[in-house]
C-alpha cells in the first residue's frame, strides 16, 4: 500500500467507494481540507471544445485525457467531464493518469429518458466508475426554465418526465455505487429541488450545487447554498455580475472575485456539510444571459412565486450592479475568444489560491 498508493489517493478512493465512507476523510483533518485544490468543469472551456470539434489547429486539448493534462498544468485538483472515448481501455488510462497526478475525476452523464435508454445510462455510469469517478454530475434540463416552457402545464410535464428518468437511474447508481449530483440548472427552484430529493430519498442521489444559477430564478444565492448544502455531492463554483435591462436583468459569469457572491462563505458552508466535496470551477465565457423577469412569459411557469421574490431579486441586482459593462464575446474573433476564456480560468485560479485557500 505504501509503495503503490499515497494516503491522499487511499482516502479519495475510499470516500468515493460509498457514501457511507465519506466521513473517513475527516479522520485525516487538515491533510484533506488543507490540500484541497480547485478543479475544472468542462464547461469552463466551451469555446475551446467547440474549436476542437471544428478542427482548429491550435487547440490545447481534444479529449478527456488531454483536458486532464492541461488542467494539471493549471494546478487543478481534478476535473468534471464525461469519459468521452469509447475505446475499451480508455477509462483505465484516464484513471491511471488522474492518480499519477493525484487529481480527482468526476464524471458527467445524461439521465435515461425511458426504459429503452437504461442500458446506455448503465454503460455511462460503469465507464465513469472504471475511470475512478465516485460522483457523476447530470442536469435534468438542458436549457432554462423561463426560455423552454410557455405554460405551467408544460413545466409540470417536464417535472414528471424528469422524475421518471430519476427513478430509472437510481437502481443503476446503487448497483455501481456511484453518486449522482443533479445540478440546479435554472430549472427547479430550491423548494422543488428539495421535494424531489426527499421523494427519491436515496444515498446515491444528491446535488451539484451551482452557486450562481438560481439567481435566474429570483432566489438569493447564499440562501440557495445553505438549503442545498446537506444534499451536496459536488459543486460548480463561479462568481456572478449583474446589471438591469429593460425586461429584467443581465446575469454574467465573471472570474472569481470580480462578482458579488460571497465565495468564501459559500465554500465553507459546503465543505462543512460534506468534507469530501470537490470545488469545480465553472467559468463560462459568453455574453450575459438575459433574465426577463418583467415579462409575462417568464412568469408562465412560476405563478405561485410570491411578488416579494421579484422585489428582493431586483433589489439585489440594484445593490450589486456592476459598475462596468458586462463582458461579451460577441464581436471577438475565435482566437481572441479562446484567449479570453483561458485568461478567465487562470484569473479564477489565482483568486482561489490567494483568497479561498484552494
Amino acid at each position: 500500500m505504501n509503495s503503490l498508493m499515497t494516503r491522499r489517493q487511499m482516502v479519495g478512493r475510499l470516500a468515493a467507494s460509498t457514501p457511507l465512507l465519506c466521513g473517513l476523510a475527516s479522520l485525516f483533518g487538515a491533510d484533506t481540507a488543507g490540500r484541497k485544490r480547485l478543479g475544472v468543469c468542462s464547461y469552463s472551456y466551451n469555446i475551446h471544445w467547440k474549436a476542437a470539434r471544428d478542427g482548429h489547429p491550435q487547440v490545447r486539448f481534444k479529449d478527456t485525457i488531454e483536458f486532464l493534462e492541461y488542467c494539471h498544468q493549471l494546478g487543478a485538483g481534478g476535473v468534471q467531464i464525461g469519459v468521452g472515448s469509447r475505446e475499451a481501455d480508455y477509462p483505465k488510462k484516464l484513471r491511471a493518469k488522474a492518480e499519477a497526478y493525484e487529481m480527482y475525476f468526476e464524471g458527467q452523464a445524461s439521465l435515461p429518458q425511458q426504459s429503452s435508454d437504461v442500458d446506455r445510462f448503465d454503460a455511462e455510469i460503469r465507464v465513469a466508475r472504471e475511470a475512478g469517478a465516485g460522483v457523476v454530475r447530470t442536469a435534468m434540463l438542458g436549457g432554462r426554465r423561463y426560455e423552454t416552457f410557455d405554460s405551467a402545464e408544460a413545466f409540470r410535464q417536464f417535472a414528471e418526465k424528469s422524475w421518471q428518468s430519476l427513478t430509472l437511474a437510481e437502481p443503476i447508481l446503487k448497483k455501481h455505487r456511484v453518486r449522482l449530483a443533479i445540478e440546479n440548472h435554472k430549472d427547479r427552484r430550491v423548494p422543488e429541488m428539495l421535494d424531489m430529493l426527499k421523494r427519491i430519498s436515496s444515498e446515491y442521489v444528491g446535488v451539484c450545487v451551482d452557486v450562481g444559477n438560481n439567481i435566474a430564478l429570483l432566489e438569493e444565492p447564499m440562501a440557495v447554498v445553505d438549503a442545498l448544502a446537506p444534499f451536496a455531492f459536488s459543486t460548480h463554483l463561479k462568481d456572478m455580475a449583474v446589471q438591469e435591462y429593460e425586461d429584467g436583468f443581465l446575469l454574467s459569469e465573471v472570474p472569481l472575485g470580480e462578482g458579488f457572491l460571497d465565495l468564501k462563505k459559500m465554500a465553507a458552508v459546503l465543505q462543512k456539510a460534506n468534507p469530501t466535496i470537490q470545488f469545480n470551477l465553472e467559468m463560462i465565457t459568453r455574453d450575459p444571459l438575459k433574465i426577463p423577469c418583467l415579462t409575462r412569459k417568464y412568469w408562465s411557469t412560476m405563478e405561485t412565486v410570491p411578488a416579494g421574490q421579484l422585489a428582493g431579486a431586483l433589489a439585489m441586482v440594484r445593490k450589486n450592479a456592476a459598475k462596468q459593462p458586462l463582458p461579451h464575446t460577441n464581436g471577438l474573433d475565435l482566437d481572441r475568444q479562446l484567449a479570453l476564456e483561458d485568461a478567465n480560468v487562470k484569473a479564477s485560479f489565482a483568486y482561489a489560491r490567494e483568497r479561498l485557500g484552494l
